[in-house]
């Protein structure tokens, strides 16, 4: 029988407390945010005093060799024998009540949790003014367990019940409420059923046994974990963090402090920053590995590893906590165009921008103004497409590991490699195509959306109809603030008398203009062709001619059928996007098509996918329907994502191979048009959607071969595949992850169809 890693005990709550005071069960610093709310706290003391089961702790002996910082003695010396890794808000709660120390909320505002006790009903409520003036209650049941305390609360308890009622009790009364109180102030002896895993269970295994054994299938918060452990290996990086996080939210701090517009950071954000400035990884397990001395290759784990990894790491950590690159990289987000906080749907997004700032600038050799221009484009970039919004730690260690091999100091090599990624995604498909699509919706909260609006800040453009510039209403600075003014340019009423009625049509992202009114217009309910000349009689032509510009306004807009109208005008929005993210840089080439041949030099990627055949099988020599499924899954995966190549008749290692074999299967017309036939068909029978604007095929000739080229364009709303096996609906969501083509379901499906198209 193989030994077991855990035991079953228990512990007494009075037990509990005593070995927390003291050193010997190690729970997270009482200054760190307490999540819980009053009212959980409250319904915890209810349970035990009626002696339910309020669930199972889990300690964990880890053999650490550095203490943590005690909850109870705030001395922080003493190594805990016990770090405690499920039951951490349950015994914080039940400590801050016991003992009256105070707990810090998630505004980092520091409270007293106190509970009342109502004798008579037996019932447990958060205190509050009324319940203070109450004399049915005991205000804090606190008072219960304070040294040579308890005799006195009660007391005073009947001195303001028998006050108020204006008697005495009657004695056996008495004698029943002050049982009831006892049996509060006896919930210290109330018993823990606790699994205390073996210090020879590592991180894996811990985690593990928690999903197992928690009967509510809860997985274990790996970043809570992570920072526990640094509370044993790393007591005092830990404490930076969360101090940088609380100085971060807390208003009114003296002195330089790391407040922004953009960002209230957490702890095991940061932590995420360092790993990937000191290591190239982006997964917040490996700080576990770190602390080990394991290294990331052989796994094995020495003392002169730890030593290393650990130095590396406090180095990124300082690097990635120092306030003068913190705020120089949130320049780069405002000179991207991006004003406040709620133009940002990714905070991964600017956590990554972040990690690679702080690589640029140390290990590259790049000044802060040198970067910021670079770091301002790829900052745009991934939050318009994006980029960090399904499997965000893959896709990062797939960017990093683009940098990984440049020379370090080499400056102009890491800026090109930045730009090379940037130009794959943002190609002439993707101004022409993708962008519009991805503009056909009705959501305001859409990375699109804030892609424009920081396209107009860029541009320092004027409100429609006004003067105000929409960058000095956005300043986070001002005060009041102010909402930066949003209507329709075809009115509810307008549509409606067109028989447009669909909320999805009326609010569409192409409908709406940040507009100022006329007072003598503000109101009103005209068609544009009636209001639109009213509006720019009274106004400069030149004016009405750059708003018309930045606001996208085709010529002629307010005849144009409403249809004809959000089509053109998505387009021209795409333009203005285009024309501000190039005014980020200095030099503007233009735009110049990738040949085929240099996108496979450059092997497969996010926006690259190579396969060998769509229709003959090298295994067998023969025919093989089968792999058009291929196609299929690929070309779903680029419409879902930021678009991309396909290229068929080139192997895995970027061989050229041609499509002469896929040609010579086709039953009818062996040549380019008839593959495009066959590529065609294929898409549009196991596809949701129709290809024919999304999707060209192209038959370049590549190292004296001919492939076939499928260029996909970014789809306008969710696109699903035919299962390769059964089944005759599309109902299979494939999307573009790093150089893989990954199926998405349920929660995660939602999620990113939420967060790519709004």
């Amino acid at each position: 029988m193989p030994p077991t890693l855990y035991r079953d005990t228990g512990y007494t709550l009075r037990h509990l407390i005593e070995d927390i005071e003291g050193g010997r069960i190690g729970l997270p610093d009482i200054q760190r945010p307490f999540v819980w709310s009053a009212t959980k706290t409250r319904d915890l003391f209810d349970s035990m005093y009626r002696g339910y089961p309020i669930g199972t702790l889990m300690f964990w002996e880890t053999g650490a060799e550095v203490g943590t910082r005690q909850i109870g003695t705030g001395t922080g010396d003493r190594a805990p024998q016990r770090l405690v890794v499920d039951g951490q808000q349950r015994l914080t709660a039940l400590f801050a009540v016991l003992t009256g120390r105070k707990v810090v909320n998630k505004s980092f505002d520091e409270v007293t949790l106190r509970i009342a006790f109502h004798p008579q009903d037996q019932s447990f409520e958060v205190t509050d003014a009324a319940i203070e003036r109450d004399t049915a209650y005991i205000p804090d049941i606190t008072k219960l367990w304070a040294p040579g305390g308890h005799r006195g609360a009660v007391r005073e308890f009947f001195h303001r019940l028998e006050q108020a009622a204006g008697e005495s009790l009657p004695t056996a009364t008495r004698d029943e409420l002050e049982e009831r109180i006892d049996r509060v102030r006896g919930l210290h002896d109330f018993r823990f059923q606790v699994v205390e895993l073996d210090a020879a269970a590592d991180e894996e295994q811990v985690a593990e046994i928690f999903v197992r054994i928690n009967f509510q299938g809860v997985k274990l918060n790996q970043s809570d974990f992570i920072l526990t452990l640094m509370s044993v290996h790393w007591e005092k990086g830990r404490r930076q963090l969360e101090d940088f996080c609380r100085a971060a939210v807390v208003a009114g701090l003296p002195g330089p402090n790391p407040r922004n517009p953009f960002l209230d950071p957490s702890p095991d954000q940061l932590l995420r920053v360092a790993v990937a400035v000191a290591f190239r990884r982006a997964r917040l397990q490996h700080v576990y590995n770190v602390l080990r001395g394991k290294d990331f290759e052989t796994g094995k784990v020495s003392a002169e590893r730890r030593q290393e990894q650990f130095e590396r790491l406090a180095q990124a950590h300082m690097q990635v906590l120092d306030l003068t690159s913190w705020h120089e990289f949130f320049q780069c987000i405002t000179a991207a165009g991006f004003r406040s906080r709620k133009m940002i749907t990714s905070d991964t997004a600017l956590l990554y921008s972040y990690a690679l700032w702080l690589i640029g600038l140390h290990d590259f050799g790049l000044s802060a103004e040198e970067l910021r221009p670079v770091i301002a484009r790829w900052f745009f970039m991934v939050h318009t497409t994006g980029r960090y919004s399904n499997s965000p730690e893959s896709q990062m260690e797939f960017d990093l590991g683009r940098i990984g091999g440049l020379p370090q100091g080499d400056g102009q090599a890491f800026a090109a490699e930045l730009a090379r990624i940037i130009s794959a995604h943002f190609t002439g498909d993707y101004w022409d195509i993708s962008l519009p699509n991805r503009l056909d919706s009705s959501s305001s909260y859409s990375p699109v959306v804030f892609a424009y609006q920081a396209a107009l800040n860029v541009l320092d453009a004027e409100l429609l109809c006004g003067d105000q510039h929409i960058r000095d209403l956005m300043d986070p600075a001002a005060r009041p603030a102010r909402k930066v003014p949003r209507d329709r340019l075809f009115s509810t009423e307008t549509l409606a008398g067109l028989g447009i009625t669909d909320k999805r049509q009326v609010n569409a992202i192409a409908n709406m203009a940040y507009v100022t009114w006329p007072a003598s217009e503000k109101g009103n309910t005209d068609a544009p062709h009636v209001y639109w000349p009213r509006i720019t009689e009274a106004m400069d032509p030149e004016v009405v001619r750059r708003q018309a510009l930045w606001h996208a306004l085709p010529v002629g807009w307010e005849q144009l059928d409403y249809t004809a109208f959000l089509e053109r005008r998505r387009q021209l929005i795409a333009q203005v996007v285009r024309e501000a993210f190039e005014t980020l840089s200095t030099d503007r080439p233009a735009y110049v098509p990738t040949a085929a041949a240099d996108l496979i030099a450059a092997g497969e990627s996010q926006s690259t996918e190579f396969k060998a055949s769509a229709r003959w099988n090298v295994h067998t020599g023969e025919y093989d329907k089968s792999l058009q499924n291929n196609l299929v899954k690929t070309v779903c995966g680029f419409l879902n994502g930021e678009g991309g190549n396909l290229f068929v008749g080139v192997g895995d290692d970027g061989t050229v191979l041609g499509i002469e074999n896929d040609l010579s299967t086709l039953p009818k017309q062996a040549d380019p048009d008839g593959y495009e036939l066959f590529v065609r068909q294929v898409l549009d029978d196991n596809l949701s959607a129709p290809t024919a604007t999304t999707v060209r095929i192209s038959f370049p000739e590549v190292a004296d071969r001919v492939v076939c080229r499928v260029s996909v364009a970014a789809a306008g709303k969710a696109v699903f595949a035919r299962p390769a096996k059964g089944g005759s609906a599309a109902t299979d969501f494939w999307v573009r992850v790093g150089n893989a083509t990954k199926q998405l379901h349920g929660e995660g499906l939602l999620r990113y169809r939420e967060e790519h198209w709004g």
